[in-house]
């Protein structure tokens, strides 16, 4: 079983791939291109800030994107410039290819998690910067790294500490979501500045790819997203591959539920700890081989999702924000069109 997980992980966090038998990766500096409507993207994480709508995303030093009217995206500069000290002093193989970062506003600062990690190993660390703007223009604009949140290490963790996502419940609570393969998708209570763990003892599994029964089978789960919405806390999760170009198999599944400690269920009360989830993103085989990893953010009173598609000439992942709909009974659908 560790052989094949370790070969999942390889070919799941790998965001840099072989496509049709040539080498493509992200563009080393990215700022540099023209603005463009097919931006490259991995891993989004989208957020709104005033007329201006940001996405970062796994690169180099981070990636980010910015667009004013979702359609035209600007390459901002990297968030880091170098890595943080710590970062080489838990993983001595860290690169400045740091992946799947989250953004969020909470008491006037803006904050970013971020993780690297040893591909197919679940070495790695989880850390987290604050700044005051997101307006790379204004002089108060400075990432200020604020250190590790959590690190998972081989034969000590049976989780994976990467793809963090933060959520703040309607008690003003934060809460981590993270995980990727292993024992999946797992939720720890931050404290309030967002600095840490509040409760290193208290850990909650809050979704599988297969159930403990089946679990001789490859965990193929990660990137996590809860998103509320009308009383209910939604848990996107991306199942099976990523990262292989045209032979990538991801997608993304939801499940639901009152409390953001869970339990999910999806639209058949099928729990997410059991391997349930209702289906909401796939690749049509046409344009799009496979998406997966999504955000989620109210745009301009919209719901949008971000999540990046491989496409089906190149398999080039490419960042899509379609519109989201909920249905009578309050399951989100994507709306391709707007």
């Amino acid at each position: 079983m560790r052989r094949w997980m370790i070969v999942g992980m390889i070919l799941a966090l790998v965001a840099c791939f072989v496509v049709t038998g040539e080498t493509w990766a992200q563009p080393r500096h990215p700022h540099k291109l023209q603005p463009t409507t097919t931006p490259w993207a991995h891993d989004p994480s989208i957020v709104p800030c005033g007329d201006t709508t940001y996405v970062f995303c796994t690169g180099m030093g981070i990636g980010q994107l910015y667009s004013t009217d979702m359609k035209t995206w600007h390459y901002g500069h990297p968030v880091l410039d170098t890595l943080p000290n710590w970062v080489y002093e838990k993983l001595p193989q860290a690169t400045m290819h740091v992946w799947a970062p989250d953004v969020i506003y909470r008491k006037g600062v803006w904050h970013i998690f971020y993780c690297c990690s040893v591909f197919g190993k679940n070495t790695s660390v989880i850390g987290h910067a604050v700044n005051k703007t997101l307006n790379q223009e204004s002089p108060a604009y400075k990432w200020e790294d604020r250190g590790m949140i959590l690190q998972s290490v081989p034969g000590r963790d049976e989780w994976n500490a990467i793809d963090p996502n933060i959520v703040v419940d309607e008690n003003d609570v934060p809460w981590m979501t993270f995980g990727s393969f292993w024992g999946g998708i797992k939720l720890v209570r931050l404290k309030d500045d967002l600095s840490g763990v509040a409760y290193p003892e208290e850990w909650r599994t809050l979704a599988v790819r297969f159930p403990k029964e089946l679990r001789m089978k490859e965990n193929a789960i990660e990137a996590p997203y809860i998103f509320k919405h009308d009383g209910w806390y939604y848990l996107f999760v991306s199942q099976d591959y990523c990262c292989q170009g045209l032979n990538s198999t991801y997608k993304v599944v939801v499940g639901r539920s009152k409390s953001v400690t869970g339990p999910y269920v999806d639209a058949n009360e099928v729990k997410m700890t059991d391997g349930g989830g209702t289906l909401v993103a796939e690749g049509d085989k046409v344009k799009w081989q496979a998406m997966g990893h999504n955000s989620i953010a109210t745009v301009k009173g919209q719901d949008r999702v971000a999540i990046h598609a491989y496409d089906i000439k190149d398999g080039r992942p490419i960042l899509q924000t379609p519109l989201v709909e909920w249905d009578k009974d309050g399951w989100p659908h994507l709306n391709w069109d707007k």
